[in-house]
């Protein structure tokens, strides 16, 4: 099948570990057997706003064109401003690049469009499909419901999209109940949570702590970038101060853009792995670390506390409870005990609801 997948999310020369969840599903999709193109339209902005989110790093100097794992990327330019104050700016902008991506295919087309998230490439991913006459998916990885729709500037526009898809993804449960309390008709919601791509070479079992209790070096890793507020770091610098009192010596690593191997490596040496995000839709560090082997402490965030032991998790924000989980996974004995991730979260599942999901819709 031929899929267009269009996200303002993939990872960019400058910038490897933007997106890779996008970067992870095209890497799926082609493995089943399907012929898979990459748009990702970026904002115009000066260099300088860079600097405001990490997910923005590399992007005002991103070329038009470029490569990632085989594949050739296209990239147009539209206008946007921080804040959306213009969504219908903004969208219109984005729709006006068609012309230059229907150069760009050729005389190439899909088979059906996929948007990785909504805001703003939904608006061109359905713009598109209407004019192809395909089906269009969209899908919801947590910013579009948890910001974007609530937000005064784009919660209109989220609104009338929801209206034009033909089906869409949710990649947890808490995200499908958000779109059906906005009127999205059930039948044509699915969740399809993202899929675990650690390679063979980092799979690692769990080990038992053998250090000395509250006397011995804790190396804790916060797995995200520090200057992204949603992540709560203080939250983190918090808990690992309160672990110092008492008695452990602790290191906290942060993890900014790096390739995904070097965020495995990192798991790998790491005694915990520990979330305070304030918003998740999984989180996928969260089951790449369990998959290296590495216990995960965390707040109730995400889709967490449907899979992992309530003992590793703190339901306020508070960091003497996170301590507290934090020196659970240390004293557990992990050859009784074992966390293993649910078979929804593998690379099989995926493949396997993407694939009926897509032959419903074009065969429809």
């Amino acid at each position: 099948m031929r899929i267009l997948i269009a996200s303002t999310l993939y990872p960019i020369p400058t910038n490897v570990a933007r997106g890779t969840f996008v970067a992870d599903h095209v890497d799926a999709l082609k493995k089943s057997g399907h012929e898979v193109r990459v748009l990702n339209p970026l904002p115009r902005m000066l260099r300088y706003y860079e600097t405001g989110r990490s997910t923005l790093t590399g992007v005002a100097k991103a070329p038009t064109s470029f490569e990632h794992g085989g594949d050739e990327i296209f990239s147009p330019r539209y206008w946007a401003f921080p804040e959306s104050p213009y969504p219908a700016f903004t969208i219109s902008s984005i729709k006006r690049r068609s012309k230059d991506i229907e150069k760009w295919l050729n005389d190439w087309r899909p088979e059906v469009i996929i948007s990785h998230t909504l805001w703003p490439s939904a608006f061109l991913a359905t713009h598109l499909a209407k004019k192809w006459n395909v089906p269009c998916v969209g899908v919801v990885h947590g910013y579009d419901f948890d910001v974007a729709l609530s937000h005064k500037n784009t919660k209109k526009s989220l609104q009338q999209i929801l209206t034009k898809l033909d089906h869409l993804v949710l990649v947890s449960n808490r995200l499908k109940d958000i779109a059906i309390s906005n009127n999205f008709n059930e039948d044509n919601c699915s969740v399809i949570p993202c899929h675990v791509s650690v390679e063979n070479e980092w799979l690692k079992d769990f080990k038992n702590w053998r250090g000395r209790w509250r006397k011995d070096k804790l190396d804790l890793l916060f797995p995200g970038d520090a200057r992204r507020p949603e992540k709560n770091h203080y939250l983190a610098l918090k808990t690992g101060e309160e672990l110092e009192r008492r008695g452990w010596v602790v290191g906290i690593t942060t993890l900014n853009q790096q390739p995904r191997s070097i965020v495995w490596d990192r798991m790998l040496v790491a005694s915990v792995t520990l979330i305070t995000s304030k918003r998740e839709s999984g989180p996928l560090v969260a089951r790449e670390s369990i998959a290296c082997g590495t216990p995960v402490v965390a707040v109730d965030v995400g889709d967490l506390s449907e899979w992992l032991p309530s003992k590793f998790i703190s339901q306020e924000y508070d960091e003497l409870k996170l301590a507290d989980a934090v020196e659970n996974a240390i004293a557990a004995d992990w050859k009784k005990e074992k966390i293993e991730l649910p078979e929804r979260f593998s690379i099989t599942h995926c493949q396997d609801s993407w694939n009926s999901l897509l032959n419903r819709l074009v065969n429809q």
